[in-house]
């Protein structure tokens, strides 16, 4: 068999491997957190939305969730301010919070427009259109950061309209507190409470490292399954630290509180999303129900 044959063959292989995935996913929803380094690198932004359109036209749901701090930090520092953070939080004051809310609608626009690009409706919104993220002022340690917001609720009648209109929702991280105040809201937060509020079949981080590790120094402890319980219990022991902390923290509780299984993926690596979804080796860490340890196809 000639060269050419085989690797045609081997694309239909592919194909037949996503098969019992796309079927089990069909109609289901995905929430994708999209941030870091992906984001900042033109090319793999195109991947990543090419690989969330895809998704969408085999039959998932997606929304996603985006961040923007390092373009916000961009900003913030033309306007000759210097970005402040207190334990990784952005102290936010008036001005900040302007520059933060149109920099995110600057970011939430343009991935709008690339989804229309490929030919899918996409909507634009933030925490604040249709009373989405409700939010009470955060604190850090106790001190006083500014308009960083804690989400106390979601309501998700706007995605899930959204989404019966078959369109793509894009959403900013951004709420509404008691007083109608603006509140900029940590990504990773705004994601996971969206995603327990509309019961995603799956939540998956776009992040800037390859998943999670045992031992951030010693690559063969990669884990790329563990359930809720094993990651809860690595956090007890002290394993994880830094900004895996809290956002392995989210992942455990979106397990808990119905979300099927959370992936974190490197978004540095083209189209990871498509390889971590459609096939059997996958390419990021997922966290599973505990009661689905035995089980591979999910």
């Amino acid at each position: 068999m000639n060269k050419d044959m085989e690797q045609v063959l081997k694309k239909a292989e592919v194909l037949i491997e996503a098969l019992p995935y796309i079927q089990k996913f069909n109609r289901k929803i995905i929430v994708v957190k999209y941030g870091g380094s992906a984001m900042s690198n033109e090319e793999l932004q195109k991947n990543v939305i090419k690989d969330v359109t895809l998704l969408k036209l085999v039959g998932f749901k997606p929304i996603i969730v985006h961040g923007g701090g390092k373009e916000i930090s961009r900003w913030v520092g033309k306007v000759g301010k210097e970005a402040q953070f207190v334990n990784g939080l952005r102290v936010t004051d008036d001005e900040t919070m302007e520059i933060a809310e149109m920099v995110l609608s600057k970011v939430n626009k343009r991935l709008v427009t690339m989804v229309q690009e490929l030919g899918v409706k996409a909507v634009g919104i933030s925490g604040k259109d249709g009373g989405l993220l409700q939010v009470e002022k955060k604190y850090a340690d106790g001190q006083d950061i500014g308009f960083v917001g804690d989400i106390t609720e979601v309501n998700p009648k706007i995605l899930y309209d959204l989404l019966e209109k078959d369109f793509l929702p894009i959403v900013a991280p951004i709420g509404l507190g008691d007083n109608f105040d603006t509140y900029n809201i940590n990504a990773d937060d705004a994601a996971c409470a969206i995603a327990k509020a509309v019961g995603a079949d799956k939540l998956v981080f776009l992040t800037d490292i390859e998943g999670l590790y045992k031992d951030i120094n010693d690559k063969a402890s990669f884990i790329s399954r563990i359930t809720a319980s094993e990651a809860d219990a690595l956090i007890e022991e002290g394993f994880i630290g830094g900004g895996m902390l809290p956002k392995l923290n989210n992942c455990t509780s979106a397990i808990k509180n119905g979300v099927n299984r959370v992936h974190i993926l490197d978004g540095r690596i083209p189209h990871c999303l498509l390889l971590e979804i459609f096939t059997n080796q996958g390419v990021g860490t997922a966290i599973i129900r505990d009661e689905d340890k035995h089980n591979m196809l999910q």
